[in-house]
């Protein structure tokens, strides 16, 4: 009887369903329209890339027939996240108001800049911001030199969770630098604040590239790769 209840129970179990559901940060003036100024698109080169965020999509397609009406060669068009990865020829106009998605394609493209755009106003990806960055990646690159224990954070996010990626990484730090000791990590929500209570002297960060901003300690998983 008790075998008959438990297999009855298990039909019943079933998986739950994820739903996404798009959401606009998109502001519309009174008529409906979305507002791309005129003196903006003055200011642009002949050829650009246009990117956006998803919740500016409807303005950013928008700004691709304004831009295409004024002359302007839209050499590309794409969605980015804070952890695309977009090298191009052109500079780049992010629809949205990501400053880390900004900063992350800056990072990935110095020769031309990175406006951000969104109902109106529009503001360049500064030089220092990007310096900064590069500084503060060379701060963790000394730090995981000089350590001993090394942590891989591992994310179980939809998207975010390379954990194939983190194992190799251990296993090429093994083999370049026998002397440190790997730590794997795999958390849903990585909290840089809880860095401080492990003895761990760097961090590698196989999740959304991001994160390295908010860490002096934190490395991308790309940017140790040329070391290994």
């Amino acid at each position: 009887m008790a075998k008959s209840i438990t297999k009855k129970k298990k039909k019943m179990q079933k998986t739950p369903q994820l739903l996404y559901i798009e959401a606009t940060q998109d502001k519309k003036t009174p008529e409906g329209a979305y507002f791309i100024d005129p003196n903006f698109i003055r200011t642009l080169p002949k050829e650009v890339f246009l990117t956006y965020i998803l919740q500016f999509q409807g303005q950013a397609q928008v700004m691709k027939k304004a831009l295409e009406k004024a002359g302007i060669k839209v050499q590309g068009f794409e969605q980015v996240l804070g952890c695309s990865k977009l090298k191009t020829d052109y500079p780049i106009i992010l629809i949205g108001n990501g400053r880390f998605h900004a900063i992350n394609l800056a990072v990935q493209n110095k020769k031309h800049p990175i406006i951000i755009y969104s109902n109106g106003s529009s503001i360049a990806v500064s030089k220092r911001e990007t310096e900064e960055l590069e500084k503060r990646k060379q701060g963790a690159l000394s730090k995981f030199f000089v350590s001993t224990n090394i942590g891989i954070l591992v994310s179980t996010k939809p998207g975010q969770q390379h954990i194939g990626t983190a194992t190799n990484l251990s296993s090429k730090i093994a083999k370049k630098y026998p002397e440190k000791n790997v730590f794997l990590f795999v958390t849903n929500n990585i909290n840089t604040h809880e860095f401080q209570n492990f003895k761990i002297g760097a961090w590698i960060n196989t999740a959304c590239p991001g994160l390295a901003l908010d860490s002096t300690s934190l490395l991308n998983s790309e940017d140790i790769l040329p070391f290994l």
